[in-house]
């Protein structure tokens, strides 16, 4: 009797995977549109949040990560900026630098963005999306917001998004300063190893140097001077 019924149980597992699968596609899809959202507010940071995805998935695979936990970083790291959405477009786009009472709003996006995706009870968790979101401009020196956490105070994934952020940022021309090249740009996160940026994670960054500088010659519109 258990024979005769395990062809359609077997079948019943493969078709619930399938829709697994789906689910997990279409949360990476609507992750991707929501980043192109914030990125299509301001053309100097076009593909910002794609390469933050992709940067964040690699570092997360050198650290041992497994597939699954690495899929969610590309997740948040589409979802990091998310915040910005209710930023004045006053000053999101200001030419220029930031007076200090603009830069207090830019740093509430953070916040804001945990509290757009709050409601994702998928995102929740002590690791989870929403706390990325919120964690990613903490500093491991303790010096960052919103919260300031030290150290491995501040989640995993928080940590390495803000050295994938940090490395899109700096490859991409902005209002107020010239786009780095990609080597300047690596040589900066590691100089920053322990103050800003975990030294681990920078580590993995190092590690894989080549294979994201490749990966990033590949997007279209940024140009990478190596």
């Amino acid at each position: 009797m258990i024979a005769e019924h395990r062809p359609r149980l077997q079948l019943e597992d493969i078709c619930e995977f399938q829709i697994l699968d789906a689910v997990h596609m279409t949360v990476h899809q609507f992750a991707e549109s929501l980043g192109n959202v914030i990125d299509a507010k301001d053309h100097c940071t076009r593909s910002h949040s794609e390469e933050v995805a992709v940067v964040s998935q690699a570092i997360g695979l050198e650290l041992g990560l497994s597939a699954r936990q690495a899929d969610i970083l590309h997740v948040a790291g589409h979802l990091h900026d998310i915040g910005k959405i209710g930023i004045p477009d006053a000053i999101l786009k200001k030419q220029g630098p930031l007076t200090s009472a603009e830069f207090e709003i830019i740093k509430q996006h953070p916040q804001i963005g945990a509290g757009i995706m709050a409601p994702v009870t998928g995102f929740s968790g002590t690791n989870g999306v929403v706390r990325m979101i919120l964690h990613h401009h903490e500093r491991f020196d303790g010096t960052g917001y919103p919260h300031g956490l030290p150290g491995l105070d501040i989640p995993l994934g928080a940590r390495i998004i803000a050295v994938a952020d940090s490395l899109s940022a700096m490859l991409q021309n902005r209002p107020y300063r010239k786009a780095l090249s990609y080597g300047q740009a690596v040589e900066e996160i590691a100089r920053c190893s322990g103050s800003q940026f975990d030294p681990l994670v920078v580590e993995a960054l190092l590690e894989i140097r080549d294979t994201v500088r490749d990966y990033l010659r590949t997007m279209r519109d940024l140009r990478v001077a190596v």
